[in-house]
């Protein structure tokens, strides 16, 4: 026991000795020197950006203030103080490596002349204004046909039927009787009575006369007739070069005044009529050039002008005719058959355009996306005007040379939370340009 203790003694007495000398040479060395006032850390700590809030992977209008996923297992976006305040707040700021991930293209809004097609189908049909009916004026009988089938072509001038009619062979010799009286009161004294002989058988020959062209009686044979060479039976003739379309005379039978016997048209030229759209139907204008093609020619083009747009629109399929002339020299052209049908309008002179691609409709309005540096974006809504297949009008919202987004620009939207920007649009509108909130309240296809 008593060297234990002995032990311990010595070990505070160590202790002891110990502390005393430590606290004398701190008394008596001298305190560090400062540093330089130039001097500066050799490591400063770097401020991590501050996160707004959390928004949805898909571009949704949802938003979260913590860490969150969806319902797919996607993990929410952050938005950062940084990217919601550069540029302003209808601005979007996407970093450049995501730009080129996403394929980003751009083209500048120019001035072009607006040329489109309008692309209709149409069937062929006979011009109107080149078929004859033949249609006696009396009653008669037909007795001799020299054109006996539908379909056959026919020449101007060629004999197409015989007929023999009582009542036009009596006009015939009443006219003759009238001529040769006429003749033979040349001679007579030119007292009251031959002046009134004369007068009376002049005009019985000129009513004769205008009876038998009322008829449709030629001139020549008129004067044959005049002559006195009177036939039993009169002879119709072709009045025009074309296809025999419709024969209803049959040898032997009896026809009434105004009966049609032939109809013949001339296929020279025909009509294309092609139904047009209704939106369409605004760029077409007579004189326009048009394109025609034919399935059963596959290899031929035909070309023709609009003759005539109908006043009408077609309810049930909204539609409105429009009336093509072709030329058909050789025939090929059959009334009925089907065409398709492709007319070139213009839009008048140069107008301010971007490419079809770059613009956003949601139904309610159109949004193009303006490219102000590699990586900035700005919303713009624009008014539209005139179309072409690849272009578009804008009368309103961007200027000539701006940079608008052709490709990706639903990528942009989900990537960029572009429908909190235009949501912000529309605060700003309407209430004359106060910040827009930060988390989106409005979706670019509000209209959906």
């Amino acid at each position: 026991m008593k060297n234990i203790s002995a032990l311990i003694m010595g070990a505070v007495a160590l202790l002891g000795v110990g502390a005393a000398g430590y606290w004398l040479g701190t008394r008596t060395s001298p305190a560090p020197a400062p540093a330089p006032a130039s001097a500066t850390p050799a490591i400063t700590a770097k401020a991590e950006p501050k996160i707004l809030y959390y928004r949805n992977p898909m571009g949704l209008p949802d938003t979260s203030p913590v860490p969150k996923i969806d319902a797919m297992g996607m993990d929410y976006v952050p938005v950062y103080e940084s990217d919601a305040n550069v540029g302003g707040s209808n601005q979007i700021s996407i970093s450049i490596e995501k730009v080129q991930k996403l394929g980003v293209k751009s083209e500048a809004a120019t001035l072009r002349t607006l040329d489109n097609t309008i692309r209709a189908t149409g069937r062929i049909e006979i011009d109107e204004r080149r078929t004859y009916t033949i249609a006696p004026k009396f009653e008669g009988w037909v007795e001799r046909l020299y054109v006996n089938t539908s379909g056959q072509s026919v020449s101007k001038g060629q004999p197409l039927f015989d007929v023999y009619s009582p009542e036009l062979i009596s006009a015939l010799r009443e006219y003759a009787i009238a001529v040769q009286g006429e003749t033979s009161l040349q001679n007579a004294d030119d007292d009251a009575q031959g002046y009134s002989a004369k007068a009376s058988m002049k005009q019985l020959a000129a009513a004769s006369l205008a009876r038998l062209r009322n008829w449709g009686i030629a001139d020549d044979q008129i004067r044959q007739l005049a002559n006195g060479e009177a036939k039993r039976s009169l002879t119709f003739f072709a009045p025009v070069s074309g296809i025999v379309l419709e024969k209803k005379a049959v040898q032997g039978m009896r026809f009434m005044p105004g009966e049609m016997l032939y109809q013949i048209a001339d296929l020279s030229s025909v009509w294309v009529v092609a139904e047009v759209a209704e939106q369409d139907i605004g760029s077409v204008k007579a004189g326009s050039v048009a394109q025609v093609n034919i399935a059963a020619y596959p290899d031929k083009h035909f070309e023709g002008k609009v003759d005539f747009i109908y006043p009408t629109l077609n309810t049930a399929t909204r539609t409105v005719q429009v009336r093509v002339e072709l030329a058909n020299p050789n025939g090929l052209l059959k009334p009925a058959m089907f065409a398709n049908v492709e007319l070139a309008v213009s839009h008048g002179g140069k107008v301010l355009t971007v490419p079809a691609s770059a613009v956003i409709d949601s139904g309610i309005r159109q949004i193009v996306l303006v490219q102000l540096a590699e990586g900035r974006f700005e919303p713009r809504t624009v008014k539209l005007g005139s179309r072409s297949e690849n272009y578009v009008e804008v009368l309103d919202g961007i200027a000539e040379g701006e940079q608008v987004v052709t490709s990706a620009n639903f990528l942009i939207d989900a990537e960029s939370n572009l429908k909190a920007v235009l949501s912000g649009m529309g605060v700003q509108a309407e209430h004359g340009g106060s910040a827009p909130s930060a988390a989106p309240s409005q979706s670019l296809h509000e209209g959906h």
